[in-house]
């Protein structure tokens, strides 16, 4: 599949998704205890396990998804604003490595970036169906809360909320 046609199947999906979903998905279909052991675009090792304890944002996102773009500084500051709160950014897409470093200079955030290899994507995580795509994994390590389509400091201090109650 093309650059164009990958571009422009995630946006269908993506979109009739988040009008099924009203922000969010169940999180049952996704590993009961996701695991990520990545390296980020700064060169350091970015592993899931070790944010045991706190909240830990996955966010799925693109050089060319506009949804994705518009969420990084939210997702930014939310992150900067609560101390039990991190977060990792995954770059899924094909493009070259210096699209995405570009990218990423060009829109800096206070949480790791790194670029996910299409070919062989990381086995601990469900993949997404559309972008954007955010997991917010929970202190105790499980998977608790799946949005698809674009997050904001309401829809995630609301899930961090809800999921605490629960637990």
């Amino acid at each position: 599949m093309s650059v164009r046609g990958f571009r422009f199947a995630c946006i269908v999906v993506a979109l009739l998704l988040a009008s099924f979903a009203a922000g969010a998905v169940p999180a049952a279909s996704a590993p009961a205890r996701p695991t990520l052991v990545i390296k980020t675009l700064g060169g350091k090792t970015f592993d899931l396990a070790a944010h045991r304890g706190q909240w830990v944002i996955v966010n799925f996102w693109a050089t060319w998804c506009s949804p994705c773009i518009a969420e990084m500084p939210a997702i930014s500051k939310f992150v900067a604003s609560h101390k039990k709160v991190t977060a990792i950014g995954l770059a899924y897409q094909p493009e070259p490595l210096d699209v995405v470093l570009k990218f990423a200079h060009e829109h800096p955030v206070d949480y790791p970036l790194a670029r996910l290899d299409m070919q062989h994507p990381p086995a601990g995580l469900t993949m997404p169906v559309g972008l954007p795509t955010t997991d917010l994994i929970a202190p105790d390590g499980h998977l608790a809360k799946r949005f698809i389509g674009p997050v904001n400091a309401t829809l995630l201090g609301d899930a961090i909320a809800a999921a605490s109650k629960s637990h």
